[in-house]
């Protein structure tokens, strides 16, 4: 994996913590600028109410407008 991917990955992985989502079982990798998260989304236990999919475009929204990344593809199933 090119230096810039691991570095963007990392990017996306500190990203994605600051939601209040579960993202134990989803895989993330960055290739030549885009995102793909693959797995299980999940809310936190302590925030059971929180709408996933608005929360897969605030994610979205915000690693796109971030340096090198080009688009984000989310391969993940929504449960909780």
């Amino acid at each position: 994996m090119p230096a810039e991917d691991a570095e963007a990955t990392r990017m996306v992985r500190a990203q994605i913590t600051r939601r209040y989502v579960d993202s134990s079982q989803l895989d993330v990798r960055v290739i030549h600028g885009t995102v793909y998260l693959r797995g299980v989304l999940r809310p936190l236990r302590t925030h059971r109410d929180i709408d996933l999919q608005k929360e897969m475009e605030t994610i979205s929204h915000i690693l796109r407008q971030k340096p090198g990344i080009r688009e984000v593809v989310w391969e993940a199933t929504i449960r909780g």
